[in-house]
């Protein structure tokens, strides 16, 4: 008798959009938390409203457990925020202190409430293993570059060039841009008149090249996520007409068997 109002409860729009506004006062009360002068003055009711919260987001989970437990976890979105909610409950005392720190991590249940923001996290989500080919080719570039600055300038610049590893952060450095010429660059080539031409195809390849395949994959995987909604929607506004048409015609057959006999009687 308690699961039928309790599925009611949880498919209620207005039920998301409450647990949305909590998870978002929440989140400003642990932001409101590390700051002393806040604390100073308002801690109890800042500890009050985050258990309020918690104490909400438990009942919540509880909810949807009970209004449908095997649906509950074949949605991989809920099984996340059953995780987050868990790791709040965890004693944050003694060693497990440093859990006080991830409380925010509630945050990220707006991600499972908003819609928008899911279809973000799906897209990158099957983005994943395009851009894995894409890593190992940028690790394949980044060792041949390593491998070749260590050999030449190790020597001289051994805080940059001095390791494989060094080498390999330096140049990450360089790909990003930052520093990269005054900061390394420069002061390399005035030992080396010709590190540029090292360095320059290094960039190109690297920032301007590998890493816009990134984006691409990224979008080429967020369009793909936009059309499989499209068509899921398409689909079901389908099923919904076939539904109609379907009862559309129950009725006319039922008015063609109301006029036939009325018809008899008539006669």
């Amino acid at each position: 008798m308690l699961r039928a109002p309790l599925v009611t409860l949880v498919n209620d729009p207005r039920f998301e959009r409450f647990i949305i506004a909590v998870i978002v006062v929440n989140a400003i009360t642990l932001g409101l938390e590390t700051s002393p002068w806040w604390m100073e003055r308002f801690g109890p009711l800042l500890t009050f409203i985050d258990k309020a919260c918690l104490v909400i987001f438990v009942t919540e989970i509880a909810a949807r457990l009970t209004a449908n437990f095997r649906g509950f976890w074949r949605d991989p979105w809920r099984i996340f925020d059953f995780t987050i909610v868990a790791i709040a409950l965890m004693p944050a005392t003694g060693a497990f202190s440093v859990l006080r720190a991830f409380r925010i991590l509630r945050v990220l249940r707006l991600i499972s409430n908003i819609k928008a923001i899911r279809r973000v996290v799906t897209g990158l989500l099957s983005a994943i293993p395009g851009m894995g080919s894409i890593v190992l080719l940028l690790g394949l570039i980044f060792y041949i570059f390593a491998v070749i600055s260590t050999k030449l300038f190790a020597a001289s610049f051994p805080d940059w060039f001095g390791s494989l590893g060094e080498s390999a952060y330096t140049l990450f450095q360089v790909m990003t841009l930052e520093s990269w010429s005054m900061g390394i660059v420069r002061p390399v080539m005035e030992q080396y008149p010709y590190a540029w031409m090292l360095f320059v195809p290094f960039i190109l390849v690297t920032s301007f090249t590998v890493l816009n395949l990134f984006i691409g994959v990224i979008v080429d995987a967020m369009q793909k996520e936009h059309e499989a909604e499209a068509q899921a929607d398409r689909a079901d506004l389908h099923k919904e007409v076939e539904k109609v048409l379907k009862e559309v015609k129950a009725l006319r057959s039922e008015l063609a068997e109301i006029k036939a006999a009325s018809g008899g009687k008539a006669r």
